[in-house]
């Protein structure tokens, strides 16, 4: 049942960076750990972000988690899709895009609204990604 699942025999991890457009733009920089890239039909990637952006006058900084899943990266070489959520107190985020070796994501989703922020705009609706992945233990 389980034969094509196999542990990571190692752990990429490092900064991520990147810009999201959904109700307004956003700059995101946080922490990445992908586990065994090419190890299984499907590869996760977990992170946390601070989601930056000014809006009405004011700064925020939203706190983001999310899992990616990178689909049949062993089998292809360079560019393979993945599928994705982020989560934050706002919004539930779900996403799909293709990734570029790990390194750099262009996702695609729509995040539905779970609360509001005072002082915000709500975030909600269709979002577009760009991402950067720099992992820091590349061999």
């Amino acid at each position: 049942m389980f034969s094509s699942f196999s542990y990571p025999k190692e752990v990429l991890w490092g900064p991520t960076l990147s810009n999201s457009n959904q109700s307004g733009n956003f700059g995101k920089a946080g922490l990445f750990f992908l586990f065994g890239l090419g190890d299984n039909m499907v590869d996760f990637k977990l992170y946390a972000n601070a989601n930056m952006g000014y809006m009405r006058d004011n700064f925020h900084v939203i706190p983001e988690v999310g899992i990616t899943g990178y689909v049949a990266a062993s089998q292809l070489m360079y560019i393979f899709p993945f599928v994705e959520s982020e989560f934050t107190p706002y919004t539930i985020t779900p996403k799909a895009g293709i990734s570029l070796a790990s390194f750099v994501d262009f996702g695609f989703g729509y995040g539905f609204k779970i609360n509001e922020k005072d002082s915000f705009k709500p975030i909600k609706g269709f979002q577009f990604s760009i991402g950067v992945n720099i992992p820091f233990n590349l061999k």
